[in-house]
């Protein structure tokens, strides 16, 4: 069975941070383009970032750069979210998302994916101000 594991999410203060993680199971995430999104109930998903499938560049969206970075440990098969600096408004349920195609042309965080062959069921991120 294929699917995407997040974890890590919880309760935080305003300006702590939170390491979320995207586990694979089932395939490699190694030849897949990564992407992170967040929602809050109510409102459409959200972009967060994405990381490239051939050589890990990550791009991100306005709202979260300089404070969030995504990586990659292919030995554990695992992506990261790190958010540092969080806010209240980075409340939401995170979802990472896994796909097989390369990033967009442009540049940016116009360059990450929306549609995904692969998401994971979410991870709550509260933040308390």
């Amino acid at each position: 069975e294929v699917q995407l594991v997040e974890s890590g999410g919880g309760l935080v203060q305003a300006g702590g941070s939170l390491r979320l993680s995207c586990a694979a199971i089932g395939f490699s995430l190694d030849e897949y383009s990564i992407g992170w999104f967040r929602q809050v109930p109510g409102k459409e998903h959200e972009g967060v970032g994405c990381l490239s499938r051939t050589d890990d560049s990550t791009y991100y969206a306005d709202s979260v750069k300089g404070r969030f970075t995504i990586s990659r440990d292919k030995q554990k098969n695992t992506v990261y979210l790190q958010m540092n600096g969080l806010k209240p408004e980075d409340t939401a349920v995170y979802y990472c998302a896994a796909d097989p195609g390369l990033l967009r042309r442009g540049s940016g965080y116009r360059r990450c994916r929306q549609e995904h062959d692969y998401w994971g069921s979410g991870t709550q991120v509260t933040v308390s101000s």
